[in-house]
Parts: structure tokens; C-alpha cells; sequence
């Protein structure tokens, strides 16, 4: 599974692929130099109960890490995602 961040103005999003097939995509919106909103999260049906979601979601809180960003996490997948996993809690606003 290959997943690529991109952002563009005040946009962003990782996008999952394998073998070239879109798998998902979580989007976000940069709110300020270090505030980052997640706001939504698709994977297609082929791919659900991968971790597809979550592998999108560490990219994310790995490139917070990198710029000392924040994230709100307003998408129910990555709200509840984080109230699960303890270990990427550090980025949360």
C-alpha cells in the first residue's frame, strides 16, 4: 500500500493506492500554520476492514509530527480513531 500526501493552498490529503488503485482518501484543511482539520475519510468497498483509513491516518499524524502541527479531528473516522489509539494523541488540538 503506497500513500502520498498532497496539499495545495489550503487543501490536503493522502491518498491510498495499491497496484495503481485508489483505496482511499482522507482530506483535510490547513487552518493556520500549525492547525490541520481532518475532514473526511473514504475507502472504497474493496478495500474496507484493510486499515486502510489507518494507514492513511498515521501519514497524516507523521507529517503533523514533521511540521509541529495540531489536528482537530472533525471526520467521525478520524474522531474516533483517535479516541482509540493512544499513541498518536500527541498531535491532537
Amino acid at each position: 500500500m503506497e500513500i502520498q500526501l498532497k496539499e495545495l493552498d489550503a487543501k490536503g490529503y493522502a491518498m491510498a493506492r495499491e497496484n495503481k488503485v485508489r483505496a482511499g482518501m482522507m482530506t483535510y484543511s490547513i487552518a493556520g500554520p500549525e492547525l490541520v482539520i481532518i475532514d473526511h475519510t473514504d475507502v472504497e468497498p474493496a478495500f474496507n476492514g484493510k486499515g486502510v483509513g489507518k494507514d492513511m491516518l498515521y501519514k497524516i499524524v507523521e507529517m503533523a509530527r514533521e511540521k509541529n502541527v495540531k489536528i482537530i479531528p472533525l471526520c467521525p473516522f478520524a474522531s474516533a480513531m483517535f479516541k482509540k489509539l493512544e499513541d498518536i494523541r500527541d498531535v491532537l488540538k
